[in-house]
């Protein structure tokens, strides 16, 4: 039987304030823009819910830009632009699905690959034109 969690106003602006931004913000920039509405807060706080969201499956870990681990509340498989000059993190959209290697990996190293992280790197469109 799955454990049920305790309601917890902090934790649901918390997962509130990452799906309703598409800037993947890190732990830090959830503090910042909560710290207002919950006086109380502590980083630490944010950083636990974080890792309880991640681990239930609610948000996910695009990776680490500039130091900070960067999230998203769109779980579904997706890729991403990170820019190497402003460290923005933006979500690519595709035609297709994006061409992987998970078949190959599977016959030639006998492995079961359950999900890929697909990441570009580079200047974004504002970088380039500053």
């Amino acid at each position: 039987m799955p454990t049920l969690r305790k309601h917890s106003r902090k934790r649901d602006a918390i997962i509130a304030c990452i799906r309703e931004t598409k800037a993947h913000p890190s732990a830090e920039t959830v503090y910042s823009r909560l710290r207002a509405e919950f006086p109380k807060l502590s980083l630490g706080t944010v950083y636990r819910n974080i890792a309880l969201l991640r681990e239930e499956g609610e948000i996910v870990s695009v990776g680490f830009v500039g130091g900070e681990e960067r999230f998203d509340g769109v779980t579904s498989d997706h890729p991403h632009f990170v820019c190497d000059c402003c460290g923005a993190v933006i979500d690519v959209e595709l035609s297709g699905p994006p061409r992987g290697f998970e078949d190959e990996i599977n016959r030639n190293y006998g492995f079961e690959v359950s999900h890929r992280k697909l990441i570009y790197f580079g200047k974004c469109t504002d970088c380039i034109e500053h």
